[in-house]
């Protein structure tokens, strides 16, 4: 690629290059003319250099155009970002905050409890003390069990959840949380 250089050409000849200005007469270039044909890909002698450069002008220009205007696409899209960012004041959010803290905090402590039950398979689940953890953390083990195999006969899961909860908790409640950061908003 050439390093930018100055020319000055009439607004017939758009073949030298990109054309960066296209208001003054004074054009600056990014590509030589070698590198804009080995860009431009076209069958040899169908369109003129200066109707490629044209289009690729125009192109250009359309693009830049996008952010001016909406389209129902774009509107839909903004309609579906505000919904997804709606606004939540802070006594919403300090609630959530006190729900959802220890909520995944108990259930990161279940999943450690059941890391260690995995290294001891026939420990009786459905008896007394075990079935406090067995019954909550169940249901998501089983789901992610068909997906993770058990590894050299060691159950994985309980650690992807611990990691899935950890994180969860982190973002959501942790000391630099979304729902922290919303609760003090002011």
């Amino acid at each position: 690629m050439a390093l930018p250089c100055r020319s000055y050409i009439s607004r017939s000849k758009f073949a030298e290059g990109l054309v960066m200005q296209k208001r003054s007469r004074q054009r600056f270039f990014e590509y030589s003319t070698d590198t804009a044909k080995t860009l431009v890909k076209r069958p040899p002698g169908r369109l003129p250099n200066n109707v490629v450069a044209y289009h690729i002008i125009r192109s250009i220009d359309i693009v830049s155009d996008i952010d001016n205007q909406t389209t129902p696409a774009l509107s839909e899209i903004k309609w579906l970002q505000s919904l997804v960012m709606a606004d939540v004041d802070s006594g919403t959010a300090r609630t959530l905050v006190g729900i959802i803290g220890p909520f995944l905090s108990a259930f990161g402590f279940l999943f450690i409890i059941r890391i260690v039950m995995s290294w001891y398979p026939k420990i009786p689940v459905e008896k007394f003390p075990y079935v406090i953890v067995y019954a909550p953390t169940e249901p998501f083990l089983v789901f992610t069990r068909k997906v993770i195999p058990p590894l050299g006969g060691v159950d994985v899961t309980p650690v992807v959840w611990f990691g899935l909860v950890s994180f969860l908790n982190e973002i959501l409640v942790g000391p630099q949380g979304l729902l922290v950061l919303l609760s003090q908003k002011v």
